[in-house]
């Protein structure tokens, strides 16, 4: 396999524990553990990679080192789960059809999924050397709100965008709704996780509560901490007083690790504009029925094994990573599980799985 610095703003000088590794794809299925436990099926599909042990239930508790065969990402103690929304087209007859992904360029060979990264000091920062401690099994989190239709709701969450990919390597402007044009090499969506936490709870009922954004500037920037979530994705040391509270008697001054997502969406095959809407509107849409892109969000539970995500974190990580195991993409590949709703994803439909309807 091969692996490529990043294209924009290219590391420069080794970087301690910065993580970018590609997951193939492991199932797409309407199944949702965090939003929906137990809800078989869900409302809407989802792209799911990681380990093996996803499920529709999910308990905190849930052992998904122990539990999973294998893992769909590149470092294979990496069991944790990272899913999002799917991605359609509709055509100007009305009928819709599903958006593969393809992943980022360097990472060869990978089928769909997506890239993820953790980091401890922004994406563009190349000194990547406070000192971090990784999350704590328990430990969950969703960034978006499925219900945005306009920007006024979706700047709450300011860090999900998109780009319009002129080549592979395009990662700007980055905008916060689908692209206006079609975009030569597909679109590719980030979904960077809020960078600031409560500083006690691995979860909370929403799965938003315990994590909040800087109160002003962004994710590469660094603003301040609201009050209410004073510590900068930071003061993590503790260990796990139960299945969702840190020990805050063990708190110091490292910071806890970032992360985020980028999807890219290969869009090239729709990109005839005798295909799209008359009137010249975009026609991409996800699959719970936003054409706006307001509305999309992401979902990550932590489940790396033992303390292999905190031994990355400690060391140079980023294209060689010796402190953690790997596997190539064709073991990535070979890992997967069946989809447990058995429902059309992949040819031409009239409605959207579960029967969302494509709106504003």
């Amino acid at each position: 396999m091969k692996f490529i610095a990043l294209t924009v703003g290219a590391l420069v000088a080794p970087c301690l524990g910065l993580l970018r590794f590609p997951c193939a794809q492991l199932v797409i299925d309407r199944l949702d553990p965090l939003v929906s436990p137990g809800e078989v099926p869900s409302p809407h599909l989802h792209q799911i990679v990681g380990g093996t042990s996803f499920n529709a239930t999910m308990h905190p508790s849930k052992d998904m080192p122990a539990e999973s065969t294998c893992t769909t990402c590149q470092f294979s103690e990496d069991f944790s789960n990272y899913w999002t929304a799917v991605l359609y087209f509709k055509a100007r007859n009305g009928t819709y059809k599903r958006v593969p992904q393809i992943q980022n360029v360097g990472f060869d060979g990978v089928e769909g999924g997506m890239t993820v990264y953790y980091m401890q000091d922004g994406l563009y920062n190349y000194n990547q050397t406070s000192k971090v401690t990784a999350f704590q099994p328990g430990f969950r989190m969703f960034i978006g709100d499925v219900n945005a239709r306009s920007r006024e709701q979706m700047e709450r969450y300011r860090q999900v965008t998109y780009t319009c990919l002129q080549t592979d390597i395009t990662r700007d402007p980055q905008i916060l709704d689908f692209p206006s044009e079609p975009c030569p090499e597909g679109i590719m969506t980030a979904l960077r996780f809020p960078t600031c936490w409560d500083g006690k709870n691995l979860d909370s009922p929403d799965h938003m509560e315990h994590m909040a954004y800087p109160e002003s500037g962004t994710f590469e920037t660094g603003g301040p901490c609201p009050d209410s979530h004073p510590v900068r994705m930071a003061n993590s040391s503790g260990t796990v007083a139960g299945s969702r509270m840190l020990n805050l008697d063990l708190v110091t001054d490292m910071f806890l690790c970032t992360q985020f997502y980028e999807v890219v969406w290969d869009t090239r095959s729709f990109n005839n504009a005798e295909d799209w809407p008359e009137d010249g509107s975009q026609p991409f849409v996800w699959s719970f029925g936003d054409a706006t892109g307001y509305g999309n969000h992401g979902d990550y539970v932590f489940g790396w094994q033992g303390d292999a995500l905190q031994r990355a974190l400690d060391h140079p990580c980023y294209i060689n990573c010796e402190t953690l195991k790997t596997q190539d993409a064709a073991a990535m590949n070979a890992c997967g599980i069946g989809r447990t709703v058995k429902e059309d994803i992949d040819g031409w439909t009239e409605t959207l799985p579960g029967g969302a309807v494509a709106g504003m």
